[in-house]
C-alpha cells in the first residue's frame, strides 16, 4: 500500500497538474470502485461535473480534491485563487481518493489521454485552464486490485481549528477522514503531545507507529526502517519507553519519510508511480526492509524477516535486540 511519501509526490503532481481545471465528464467503468460513495456511480457523476477543483490535499495517506461548484458563475470558472486556498464563493466538498493497495492517479493529455488505459476504473475529463494555451486533460484513477476507492463528501471542522491537511489552509476535512490523526510532516503536528501519547499505549511500537488514529501515514516499510534507525525492535512496549526514546523513533520515521520524498517514493513493480507514470526510487536506500539474509548496513549481522500482523517485520538481531518484555 501507499505511504506517506508515495501519496504526497501524488498530492504534488495534482497540485501542480490539476487545479485551476473544471470537471467536464465523468466516466466510471467500475462501480465498486466509487462503492463509498453515498448515492452510487450516478450520484457521484452528478455531484462532479461542473465542479472546479481548487486544491489537492493530504492527511497521512488520504487524499482529497477541494471542490466547488462552478454553475452558479457567469462564465463557469471562479475568480482567481491563492495557492493551496479552497475556492471562494461556493459550497466547497471533495472529491477523495484512498489509493488501496495498487490505486494510481494518472494525469494524461492529448493523445495519451484517449490511449487504452488497462485497469481504468474512474476517468474525470477536465477543462484546459482559461486565458492560457492549455488543452483539456484526463485524471484517470487506475486500480489493479481494486481496493481503493473514490467518492464525493462533505467536509468537517477540524478539532483543532488547523488546517485539515498538506497542501490547504482550509481547516476542515473529509468527513471519512475525521479519525484520522495528524502526520509527521503536518506542522500543525504536537510533538511532545504525540510522544506521550505513545508511551501510553500498552501495545509494541510498530503497532502504535501503524495505529493511523495516533498518527498517520506510517506504513510498514517506513515503520520498519525507522525502528531499524532508531535501533527498537518492533516489538518494544510502548509502556517501556522513555520519553527520549519515543521522540527518537518519531524523529527517525519522520527523517526517513522525507529522504523517501525527496526520491519520488518507494517502488517495488509498476504498481507504484506518480501523476505522470513515473517510478519511485526509495527502495535503492532502504536499510532492512525485504532485505531478509542480507547483511545490515550498520553492523554486518543477517537481517531476519518475521511474521508480523499478516505481513512482514524485517530487523537486524544485533541492532535491535528483542526486549524480554516483548509485546507482539
Amino acid at each position: 500500500m501507499p505511504e506517506l511519501p508515495e501519496v504526497e509526490t501524488v498530492r504534488d503532481g495534482l497540485a501542480r497538474h490539476v487545479t485551476g481545471r473544471t470537471v467536464t465528464g465523468v466516466e466510471v467503468l467500475r462501480d465498486y470502485s466509487v462503492r463509498r460513495h453515498e448515492g452510487g456511480p450516478d450520484s457521484f457523476r452528478g455531484q462532479l461535473v461542473g465542479q472546479r477543483v481548487g486544491a489537492a490535499v493530504r492527511r497521512g495517506k488520504y487524499l482529497w480534491l477541494l471542490l466547488e461548484d462552478t454553475s452558479g458563475t457567469q462564465d463557469g470558472t471562479p475568480g482567481d485563487v491563492p495557492d493551496g486556498a479552497a475556492p471562494a464563493g461556493g459550497h466547497v466538498t471533495a472529491l477523495m481518493a484512498h489509493l488501496g493497495m495498487s490505486g494510481q492517479l494518472l494525469v494524461r493529455s492529448g493523445s495519451a489521454a484517449v490511449e487504452k488505459v488497462p485497469h481504468l476504473r474512474v476517468r474525470l475529463e477536465l477543462s484546459g485552464l482559461a486565458g492560457e494555451d492549455d488543452a483539456p486533460r484526463t485524471l484517470d484513477f487506475v486500480d489493479q486490485r481494486t481496493f481503493g476507492h473514490l467518492s464525493v463528501t462533505d467536509l468537517a471542522p477540524t478539532p483543532d481549528g488547523a488546517p485539515g491537511g498538506w497542501g490547504s489552509p482550509l481547516a476542515e476535512i473529509p468527513e471519512p477522514a475525521a479519525h484520522i490523526a495528524r502526520d509527521l510532516l503536518d506542522p500543525a503536528l504536537r510533538r511532545d503531545d504525540l510522544a506521550r501519547a505513545v508511551r501510553r499505549r500498552r501495545t509494541g511500537i510498530k503497532r502504535a507507529l501503524l495505529d493511523q488514529r495516533l498518527v498517520s501515514g506510517v506504513g510498514n516499510i517506513y515503520a520498519d526502517e525507522a525502528l531499524w534507525r532508531a535501533g527498537l525492535h518492533y516489538a518494544r512496549p510502548t509502556d517501556t519507553l522513555r520519553l527520549a526514546e519515543a521522540h527518537r523513533v518519531l524523529d527517525a520515521a519522520e527523517e526517513v519519510m522525507r529522504e523517501a520524498l525527496a526520491q519520488g517514493g518507494t517502488s517495488f513493480d509498476e504498481l507504484y508511480v506518480n501523476v505522470n507514470g513515473q517510478s519511485g526510487y526509495f527502495s535503492r536506500s532502504l536499510a532492512v526492509y525485504g532485505r531478509e539474509g542480507e547483511e545490515c548496513t550498520r553492523c554486518g549481522a543477517l537481517v531476519r524477516r518475521d511474521e508480523f500482523m499478516n505481513r512482514s517485520s524485517y530487523t537486524c538481531p544485533v541492532c535491535q535486540k528483542v526486549p524480554r518484555s516483548a509485546r507482539w
